[in-house]
């Protein structure tokens, strides 16, 4: 095993590094609209934040009985996401702080994300992690998203380390189940304080019960390197 000063770290990307959920919410509320499906509010929102975006359309399409397929549908929900996105996406502060602390000690780190690949790189183009992390994963790219392991599974490889050997950060219990399934410890930020009690949060290696509130790089990083 490699030594904990050279763990490997995977980022979920929305909810976790960003605060890109309520553009997601803007998109599908926008999208929805123009497929005759009127109030989508952000509780309808939330019970897909962590699911992958091909996933969630799919359960709306059946759900709504919508016309246009959930292809069609998802080329234009990334069309609406990308507009918004490109305007800039607020990174939270530790989170920025912990990537510059990781990068700098030299630790390998990926995205792994339930977004499109154009999506991750609108919204990472858009802040200063940009440089910070050039290895990326959309669920596009593997056959199943989260909660399966596909997306963090595929980080390892790129990074060519042992999924043993890597962390992940995540926000959603789709995505803190999924680092479970992929033999990968896990640090929980939950992006709804509600689902902090989930049990694909309770079993995580490290908890920030109140999400972003709570969350500190320090800790995080400790946490990290720490000897096993």
């Amino acid at each position: 095993m490699i030594q904990a000063t050279d763990r490997a770290v995977v980022f979920d990307l929305d909810g976790t590094l960003v605060d890109s959920e309520p553009l997601y919410y803007e998109a599908g509320r926008r999208l929805l609209a123009a497929h005759g499906v009127p109030g989508f509010s952000w509780d309808d929102h939330a019970r897909f934040i962590g699911i992958g975006t091909r996933e969630t359309l799919r359960t709306l399409h059946d759900e709504h009985g919508i016309a246009a397929s959930v292809d069609t549908l998802l080329a234009e929900k990334n069309r609406l996401y990308l507009d918004l996105a490109r305007e800039g996406t607020e990174v939270f502060p530790e989170m920025r702080k912990l990537v510059e602390r990781l990068h700098a000690a030299g630790h390998p780190m990926a995205v792994a994300s339930g977004s499109s690949r154009a999506a991750i790189d609108a919204v990472l183009g858009a802040t200063v992690l940009d440089p910070l992390l050039p290895v990326r994963v959309s669920a596009e790219e593997v056959p199943r998203g989260k909660p399966e392991p596909d997306v963090f599974l595929e980080a390892a490889r790129r990074l060519g380390v042992s999924p043993a050997d890597c962390v992940v950060l995540e926000d959603a219990p789709p995505g803190a189940e999924a680092a479970h399934r992929a033999g990968m410890p896990c640090i929980a930020v939950p992006y709804l304080t509600a689902t902090a009690a989930d049990p694909a949060f309770t079993s995580a290696g490290l908890l920030f019960r109140t999400g972003q509130n709570e969350f500190d790089a320090d800790r995080a990083y400790d946490w990290i390197t720490r000897e096993d």
